[in-house]
C-alpha cells in the first residue's frame, strides 16, 4: 500500500539525513521525497511517499519520527482526504506533431514556459495521474530532458 507521510521539521542541517535513514533502516524504500520552506523560514515540510504493506511497521516508523528532536509534527495522509501535485518540466526537440502538441497545451494543468526555435519547455503540474495521462501523449515526441518533483499534499 502506498502511503504519503508529512513531517513538519525544524528546516536545520542534517534532519532530511536523519529522516531518510529511518525508512532505510527499515527496508522502506522512499519513492518520491519533497522537502520545502514552510511560512516560518525555521520549519520545513516534508512530503514522503513510501510503499508499505505492514501498516505495524508503518506506525513504528511514524513513533521513531516523532522521537527525532527536530521532527514538530507527522501526519499520514493514508486514509485522509487530501489534495497532492507534483510538477514536471519537459524539454521537446520541435518538429512534427505541433497540431497534437498544441491540444496537450491546451490543457490547464500545462503550461509553455519557453518557445525556441528547435525546442520548447513545457510544465505540467497536477496530480500523479493526471501527469501520468499527458506524458503517455507527451511520449510520440521527441523528449530531450525530462525532470520530475516529487509529490507534495496539504489536508482537505
Amino acid at each position: 500500500m502506498r502511503h504519503t507521510i508529512q513531517a513538519l521539521v525544524e528546516n536545520k542541517f542534517g534532519v532530511l539525513a536523519r529522516v531518510a535513514s529511518l525508512f532505510s533502516a527499515r527496508g522502506y524504500n522512499i519513492s518520491s521525497l519533497a522537502v520545502g520552506e514552510t511560512q516560518d523560514p525555521a520549519i520545513s515540510c516534508m512530503t514522503i511517499l513510501v510503499n508499505a504493506e505492514d501498516e505495524r511497521i508503518l506506525e513504528q516508523i511514524k513513533k521513531q519520527l516523532y522521537k527525532l528532536i527536530d521532527v514538530i509534527k507527522v501526519i499520514d495522509f493514508t486514509r485522509r482526504e487530501y489534495i497532492d501535485r507534483e510538477l514536471m518540466l519537459i524539454k521537446l526537440v520541435k518538429g512534427k506533431n505541433q497540431k497534437d502538441l498544441k491540444k496537450v497545451e491546451a490543457n490547464k494543468s500545462v503550461r509553455v514556459i519557453e518557445d525556441k526555435k528547435d525546442y520548447k519547455i513545457i510544465e505540467i503540474c497536477a496530480d500523479k495521474e493526471e501527469i501520468g495521462d499527458i506524458f503517455k501523449i507527451l511520449n510520440k515526441f521527441e523528449i530531450k530532458e525530462l525532470v520530475r518533483t516529487g509529490k507534495i499534499a496539504m489536508a482537505k
